[in-house]
């Protein structure tokens, strides 16, 4: 499968262990990426604040350079940021919904002879993992199940709602995917009382105390419900749970110490990717601080 791939900001500067880790999944997936390098932000909502027209044309950019790599061959767009899908998804459904304001966006975009035309397909790594490669099909690339880790999924805002704008029905229960691929991977799915909410990463800036105590709750929530550690497809969340978690703990008075994983690593730790291939030694909160890898999660795991 060929993907316009769209990795993000965050992923090639805060958190390049997803981007880096999602480079080694994709062959093993059979994923050929073409990286969209002339995109620009999503905006992630804030553009949108001051300017709608500034961040749907901004998106309308992106979704055009996929729109030549699609007419070259790619099958559809990938991104790796559920805040990419969220804010890509809602400045699309404006722009297909109106080919007034679609040819006032084309104008500004001409002059880089760029045109966006309705209709891209516009997907996250984890839609692709169930509804393109199929769950029975990445549960035959399994190489060093996720025996006896117990795994609290974290959707974050953006990949869940609104239900309408996202597709999520009863057919395609996208707002469930990810615990379907944790039990794929062979790993436990934890239910803990956070893992369709906020990670407070939208109102750092605004109000951090509120931030961390947010991010705090669900690390809490996670450890209290006996998770090993947290997987999330969105590396905002990533950053407010992993990069913020020694002040999210001294925000609710506790000791987390909770390992936060991106998607692409989960995925390639079952498939037999080393972890220092994925880049778990970047995290704040290490991994081998909190699990025994070696034994008791992929046994015979090395690499670090």
């Amino acid at each position: 499968m060929k993907v316009a791939y769209w990795p993000g900001c965050v992923s090639r500067g805060f958190t390049a262990e997803l981007h880096g880790s999602m480079a080694a999944v994709a062959p093993m997936l059979d994923i050929e990426l073409v990286e969209l390098d002339r995109a620009n932000c999503c905006g992630a909502g804030v553009i949108a604040e001051h300017s709608q027209e500034l961040a749907d044309t901004l998106n309308a950019r992106t979704f055009a350079l996929a729109q030549q790599e699609i007419t070259q061959g790619a099958d559809l767009m990938m991104n790796i940021c559920s805040t990419c899908q969220g804010a890509q998804s809602e400045c699309q459904q404006r722009l297909d919904a109106s080919a007034e304001y679609r040819a006032q966006v084309n104008e500004t975009l001409a002059d880089e002879g760029l045109e966006y035309q309705d209709g891209i397909i516009n997907k996250n790594f984890l839609w692709v993992l169930v509804e393109e490669i199929g769950l029975d099909k990445l549960k035959t690339l399994v190489k060093q199940p996720l025996t006896d880790l117990r795994v609290g999924p974290f959707y974050g805002c953006y990949i869940v709602r609104p239900t309408d704008r996202l597709d999520i029905n009863r057919a395609q229960p996208r707002d469930e995917y990810l615990g379907q691929v944790i039990e794929t991977l062979g790993g436990t799915v934890i239910d803990y009382a956070g893992s369709h909410k906020c990670c407070g990463f939208p109102i750092i800036t605004m109000n951090k105390e509120a931030s961390l105590e947010q991010a705090g709750r669900h690390l809490a929530d996670a450890t209290d419900a006996e998770a090993d550690c947290l997987v999330t497809p969105c590396p905002l969340c990533h950053l407010n749970l992993d990069l913020q978690q020694p002040m999210a703990a001294k925000q609710v008075g506790r000791d987390l110490n909770m390992p936060v994983l991106h998607l692409p690593q989960l995925v390639g730790l079952a498939l037999g990717i080393s972890p220092k291939e994925l880049g778990l030694q970047h995290h704040i909160v290490k991994p081998t601080s909190v699990i025994d890898w070696s034994q008791a999660v992929v046994g015979g795991v090395s690499g670090w």
